[in-house]
């Protein structure tokens, strides 16, 4: 690996004096370091490179940031197939691989070759409306048809594989991937997936009635849900960072993506220590 690409988000604190750091690390071993205009105004630095032309670029994403960071950057290296290692300075962190106090230690391994690459499935979304396609989106967490911002509930019609399967009343439901079970699934009472398993979750948001369950069907699947009620500022939304208005009869057709995520991983971490770690379990 030669070439690095580095996507930040400027708000995070001390992201300046740690990206000028890495940086100046990363040129005294020789790597070609690749970052978007407003990271380099960050260091005083110029660069006319767009993020969209990061991956096209580099030979290794790293991103500095939280959960959300990740998500981004996994949208944007979708079709480059570009590993990318993720380093934590948001929050609870599933995606994020090191923390900073690792950074330079980790790199180090990994341009040693002290690394395995962790394929994570994607979703490839889209709108249709009255025959035609509105909007489209690739995820690597999660689809989510919700209400808007009223109190009332709507209803969705699903099908899977071009098979009625249920109509379901209430705040929504969200369709994700074995990566997004940590997410708003998981806050919703969906089931934890190892990310090795190919499936796709089905989680009801708050459903009227109680028989609705999570459902997990295979990740060939094509599933698609009808939003069938008349609902003002009903939405579909895209990992929690992009949102599209539905109307009534719309349809969402959820699919696996033809590109997954890559992520750079090492044998001493597995993801039940992220777990473990992560929700405290054995704690007291």
């Amino acid at each position: 690996m030669k070439t690095i690409g580095i996507l930040t988000k400027p708000k995070f604190p001390d992201v300046r004096h740690i990206l000028k750091d890495l940086v100046a690390w990363l040129r005294e071993r020789d790597m070609e370091v690749v970052i978007d205009g407003k990271t380099a105004s960050l260091i005083g630095e110029h660069s006319t490179a767009k993020k969209t032309q990061i991956a096209a670029r580099a030979d290794m994403v790293l991103v500095l940031g939280g959960d959300g960071t990740m998500l981004n950057a996994a949208r944007l290296v979708e079709e480059q197939g570009v590993p990318i290692l993720g380093v934590n300075m948001g929050g609870l962190g599933f995606l994020t691989e090191v923390t900073l106090d690792q950074l330079f230690p980790t790199l180090e391994r990994v341009f040693a070759g002290e690394f395995t690459l962790e394929d994570r499935l994607m979703l490839r979304a889209e709108i249709h409306r009255h025959g035609e396609h509105v909007a489209q989106a690739t995820v690597l967490n999660d689809v989510v048809v919700s209400k808007g911002t009223l109190a009332r509930m709507i209803e969705v019609q699903i099908a899977i594989d071009g098979r009625f399967v249920t109509s379901l009343r209430g705040d929504g439901v969200i369709i994700s991937t074995p990566t997004g079970s940590t997410a708003y699934s998981l806050s919703a009472g969906g089931p934890i997936i190892a990310p090795s398993v190919q499936a796709l979750i089905l989680t009801p948001i708050c459903p009227h009635t109680l028989t609705h369950r999570p459902l997990l069907i295979p990740s060939n699947a094509v599933l698609e849900v009808t939003l069938t009620s008349k609902d003002e500022g009903a939405m579909a939304t895209f990992d929690g960072q992009v949102g599209v208005v539905i109307t009534q009869g719309d349809t969402v057709t959820v699919v696996a993506s033809q590109h997954a995520t890559r992520l750079i991983r090492f044998s001493d971490r597995t993801y039940y220590d992220v777990l473990r770690r992560k929700l405290k379990w054995g704690d007291g």
